[in-house]
């Protein structure tokens, strides 16, 4: 069950939460890292459109994920600028199919003011699609677009078409590669997904998004489901799968999860993220703060989570840091020679 799916599902949370269905990092795997010297906080935002917003009608999206608008654009480059101005930098991830835009250089500037830019997919498939019909919307729609291939190559495929499109357009390799929705075990049990990614050429991939206890839609989040968002943070530490190919999870919550699963109130976002960091800074842990701005250009059009993380940060001292995902893996012993 991806991460989307799973936090639009009411009370699919605390059915699992009760089940005891969390997820759990393998016994199999080699030990993660040494304690940080500082908290590494990570602000990711996935360059993609999302359906339900700006408005809840909006759904077409889900066959155009990566035709971005100009609104979100916009808010994506403001958003770098500012995280920039307090000293941090962004770790984007592009959805190939934007570069087929006319006008790429906003991305280009991007990438030029030292922010990162991922590898998302080019049309944001389903890495766990075993059924043609599994991969996209897209394909869905149009099965002609496969060509008759297997899911497994059309991922593959996907994957690498976006590597030579950020090349040839941008200038860049990607920086890393981060899956469409998250999986509650990440990539475990998918040895050949790993070794695909590795083939590729990325070291590390960031897949596993922990479930976590959410609020009915509309209603507001409770102290308990605020705590156990709190406890999921340590099941979001990065750690090497025995591949070798090193995980990055996300943090609970994403803003989709808030707003469009939960329907939150931004304050309460807020409050999650506020949570969430100090945990991190209190544990020399990591955060991996995800977002999309065609999210959150409706719901935070004043950059407040962006503010707040990059506050706490500050405020901390030598105690955090604003990374991007490289620097967080640099630090994951895969216990390979």
């Amino acid at each position: 069950m991806n991460r989307r799916s799973f936090l639009c599902t009411a009370g699919a949370a605390g059915a699992l939460f009760a089940a005891g269905h969390y997820s759990r990092r393998s016994e199999a795997l080699p030990a993660a890292t040494a304690p940080r010297i500082k908290a590494q906080i990570a602000i990711t935002l996935d360059l993609e459109m999302s359906r339900n917003f700006p408005t809840w009608e909006s759904t077409h999206w889900d066959y155009e994920k990566g035709n971005l608008d100009e609104a979100t654009k916009t808010y994506s480059v403001e958003a770098a600028q500012r995280v920039k101005e307090k000293g941090g930098l962004i770790h984007f991830f592009c959805v190939g199919r934007v570069l087929e835009q006319e006008q790429v250089d906003w991305l280009k500037q991007l990438a030029a003011a030292g922010h990162k830019l991922g590898n998302h997919t080019y049309d944001h498939v389903y890495l766990l699609a075993k059924k043609p019909e599994e991969v996209q919307y897209r394909f869905q729609r149009a099965p002609w677009l496969m060509r008759g291939k297997p899911a497994t190559e059309v991922i593959a495929d996907n994957i690498r078409m976006t590597t030579e499109a950020m090349q040839q357009r941008l200038g860049v390799a990607p920086a890393g590669f981060r899956t469409p929705g998250g999986f509650a075990t990440g990539l475990e049990g998918r040895a050949d997904l790993q070794q695909m990614l590795l083939d590729q050429g990325f070291r590390w991939v960031s897949s596993k998004y922990p479930p976590h206890a959410n609020s009915k839609a509309g209603e507001r989040p409770s102290a308990e489901v605020f705590a156990d968002i709190v406890r999921q943070q340590e099941r979001a530490q990065p750690f090497a799968y025995p591949s070798g190919l090193i995980e990055i999870p996300m943090s609970p919550i994403s803003d989709i999860g808030a707003f469009r699963g939960g329907r939150w109130p931004l304050d309460d976002f807020l409050q999650a993220i506020r949570l969430g960091v100090e945990w991190a800074i209190e544990h020399r842990a990591v955060y991996d703060f995800l977002a999309h701005p065609s999210c959150l250009l409706a719901t935070d059009p004043k950059f407040q989570a962006l503010e707040l993380i990059c506050d706490l940060v500050r405020a901390a001292g030598d105690r955090a840091e604003i990374v991007g995902l490289d620097q967080i893996a640099d630090g994951v012993s895969t216990g390979k020679a």
